[in-house]
């Protein structure tokens, strides 16, 4: 099995989502950089734990979202 190496998610550059607002208020960021996984954190708290999902269920999730959106 051949290892690949990743960024710790110290050091990979977070992205807002697009909804947010600029006032810093509830906030998600995503980071790049994982093939098959999907890092979040919450803006709020930069330094605090991250949650990884696999790429498939976050995109289901954005799907869901994008979805209601639009019914609303």
């Amino acid at each position: 099995m051949e290892r690949t190496s990743r960024p710790g998610l110290s050091v990979v550059a977070w992205r807002r989502s697009s909804y947010s607002n600029q006032a810093g208020g509830d906030c998600v960021e995503v980071a790049d950089g994982f093939p098959g996984a999907v890092p979040v954190r919450d803006s709020k708290a930069p330094h605090g734990p991250a949650l990884c999902f696999e790429a498939a269920s976050w995109a289901a999730f954005l799907g869901g979202l994008r979805a209601e959106h639009r019914r609303s």
